[in-house]
């Protein structure tokens, strides 16, 4: 048992919940320094999206419908809405507003023990949807579009760019392939 303000006794899980959130909060002051907004995990995504696939993101990050255009290759002046979940088959959030390519960053799926709440920020997968297509297949199995918008393996694989396959729709350079799995790794121990 820890003392509180007051002398009071303060449960030791409170106290050592306190110590944890302090000390996350001085690491999202950090990681929001290094992205320039805060550092939710969208707003982490968009940045590292950003810096790796060429994308000019949007003066704001309230704008409706996308985070910004791709600057160079094959996409390039197309807007890109940038989403980052945990798991791709969780669905994703389709918007009502007009975008032409969905980026989005998913971790390793959700295989935790019982009773374990946490998921790993990671970067296990990258998936490209030209938004237009994804909304006239899913409309003609008659999905509703919205929020957690269904998806089937098969359209997930369609659109994965990372890890590569030969049939992924944009071509990554290993540059790209390597500064990706960066975030897909377990942390490496330091000091």
């Amino acid at each position: 048992m820890a003392w509180g303000h007051g002398g009071k006794a303060v449960p030791d899980d409170l106290a050592r919940l306190a110590d944890l959130l302090h000390q996350r909060d001085g690491l999202d002051a950090k990681i929001a320094q290094i992205v320039g907004r805060s550092a939710r995990p969208g707003d982490v995504g968009e940045f590292i999206a950003a810096r790796i696939f060429d994308i000019e993101l949007s003066a704001s990050a309230t704008q409706p419908g996308y985070d910004g255009t791709f600057r160079s290759g094959p996409q390039r002046g197309k807007t890109v809405n940038i989403k980052t979940y945990g798991d791709i088959l969780g669905g994703i959030d389709i918007g009502p507003h007009p975008c032409d390519h969905y980026l989005v960053l998913t971790g390793p799926p959700r295989k935790t023990p019982a009773g374990v709440r946490h998921h790993p920020w990671r970067i296990t997968g990258v998936y490209l949807f030209d938004i237009a297509r994804l909304v006239a297949t899913l409309h003609g199995r008659g999905v509703k579009i919205g929020i957690a918008t269904s998806l089937r393996k098969a359209d997930a694989e369609a659109a994965r760019v990372f890890p590569p396959t030969g049939r992924s729709p944009l071509a990554l350079t290993p540059e790209q392939v390597a500064l990706l799995r960066l975030f897909a790794n377990e942390p490496r121990a330091t000091g």
